[in-house]
């Protein structure tokens, strides 16, 4: 698998940034192939830091439904995988620099 499919986006919620600011723990979402050997080569050539530690996990589908004027319709949200990288002392991630 290339580096370049391995992250897909990093997760930027209340939770997120608390645990950035608390503990370096950053969030992304990664490709559901990809393994924590390469979720942390592929951040340490992107983001050029040591990565310290790497857990990830599978978020299960989840089911939505919600009334329309058409009906009542119901689907489901793909699962997908989280990753949580947590960087060396004294480094950080800046994830807005690319907005």
């Amino acid at each position: 698998m290339k580096l370049s499919e391995v992250l897909v986006k990093p997760i930027v919620t209340e939770k997120s940034n608390k645990l950035s600011d608390q503990s370096r723990t950053y969030t992304f979402k990664v490709d559901r192939r990809a393994n924590k050997l390469e979720v942390k080569k592929a951040i340490e050539d992107f983001y050029g830091v040591n990565v310290v530690d790497v857990n990830t996990i599978v978020v299960p589908a989840k089911t939505k439904s919600k009334f329309t004027k058409a009906g009542f319709i119901s689907g489901r949200k793909p699962a997908y995988k989280k990753a949580y990288i947590k960087v060396a002392e004294g480094e950080t991630i800046d994830l807005y620099s690319n907005i």
